[in-house]
């Protein structure tokens, strides 16, 4: 007897406008002070979940690339330093430079002592230990990554660093900590990873560029990614989830916009003798929290489609090569009249259709 275990999702979607930011690149959450901290050109912006607040952080505080709020501080890249600055005050206390750097881009922490920099133009792993912040200790731990490192993020049940590769069919890799050991966990058919960040229950998400902006998910061990898309996303860089209240930031440096995915798991299914499911959504009828999941037998080119009655196709939510396995498509900032309409998944030889209700 086979089980298919689904696991579905409420997910809500916000924007912040581009008036807000001019050159944004990275985002992360400051749980203390319940807001977001995002890179924008020489300075540092401060937002809330929805966009509502935005300021300026402080009067110095500057960020070109990766940032971590740890032990009452941000630190964050600029140029090739990696600086810090109290969280309350903004003032600097921090600020090393690192030798032979070529361009450091992404950063993670692991929330006590240690900091660790990608060096995207030289193909190395960075570690400062900063438990004397007067005089960080520096190492690179890995020399040459091979493939050019982007965002990176540390995983303590596993005791490594996870870290997402540039260039077309982009690789992620980790690195042991015990022996700075670097293997692949995946080779992926997308193209340019930009960031990455996990969530409390061990999944990863990254954020990619081509051959479609969007969010992957995938399990602890890479075995199988989930697409995610939203409207709006753009050349989607430096992701932050925050843990505190399960929400994923999107920093979109196409566009210049901020968005954020709310997550909240609402229920666990069991179904005993089934195929997997065509297409889904949820919940039906239709909100701005409604989900299109999409369930493929096989790998291929997929279009999914939004219809009148009359066959008649009015939006296209998809079309592009995907993987065998789960995928979702949010359906806030879509806007249909009022009424009854089908979505399709189509593939060559195969096809599936859900009623949807606005």
């Amino acid at each position: 007897m086979k089980s298919l275990f689904t696991s579905f999702l409420s997910l809500c979607v916000c924007v912040v406008s581009a008036q807000v930011f001019s050159s944004i690149e990275s985002v992360e959450y400051d749980a203390v002070n319940s807001r977001f901290l995002v890179s924008n050109g020489n300075r540092v912006i401060e937002a809330n979940g929805d966009g509502e607040e935005v300021a300026f952080f402080g009067t110095a505080p500057r960020s070109d690339y990766g940032m971590e709020v740890m032990n009452g501080n941000l630190f964050t890249i600029v140029g090739s330093s990696v600086r810090a600055y109290e969280l309350i005050t903004g003032l600097e206390v921090m600020n090393v430079s690192i030798s032979g750097a070529q361009f450091l881009n992404g950063m993670a922490s692991d929330g006590v002592n240690r900091i660790w920099v990608t060096d995207f133009g030289g193909k190395r792993i960075h570690e400062l230990d900063v438990t004397d912040m007067a005089n960080p200790v520096v190492t690179t731990i890995v020399a040459n990554t091979v493939n050019t490192p982007n965002g990176i993020v540390y995983d303590a049940d596993d005791n490594r660093l996870v870290f997402a590769g540039w260039g077309s069919n982009a690789k992620i890799k980790q690195v042991d900590l015990s022996d700075y050991v670097v293997t692949e966990l995946i080779s992926t058919s997308i193209s340019n990873i930009d960031g990455i960040d996990d969530d409390n229950d061990g999944n990863f998400y990254i954020s990619s560029w081509s051959p479609t902006a969007r969010i992957t998910r995938y399990d602890n061990v890479f075995s199988a990614g989930e697409i995610i898309t939203a409207p709006g996303l753009s050349s989607p860089a430096d992701i932050c989830y925050a843990k505190e209240i399960d929400t994923l930031a999107i920093p979109n440096t196409g566009n210049q916009t901020l968005t954020f995915i709310g997550f909240a798991a609402s229920s666990v299914s069991e179904q005993t003798n089934i195929e997997p499911i065509g297409v889904g959504c949820m919940p039906n009828p239709v909100t701005d929290q409604s989900v299109i999941s999409i369930e493929l037998l096989r790998s291929g080119f997929t279009e999914v489609t939004i219809s009148d009655l009359s066959g008649r196709i009015i939006h296209t939510l998809l079309s592009e090569n995907l993987s065998a396995g789960s995928h979702k498509v949010l359906l806030y900032g879509i806007e249909i009249p009022q009424g009854v309409y089908i979505c399709s998944d189509g593939q060559e030889g195969l096809a599936a259709t859900t009623v949807l209700v606005r």
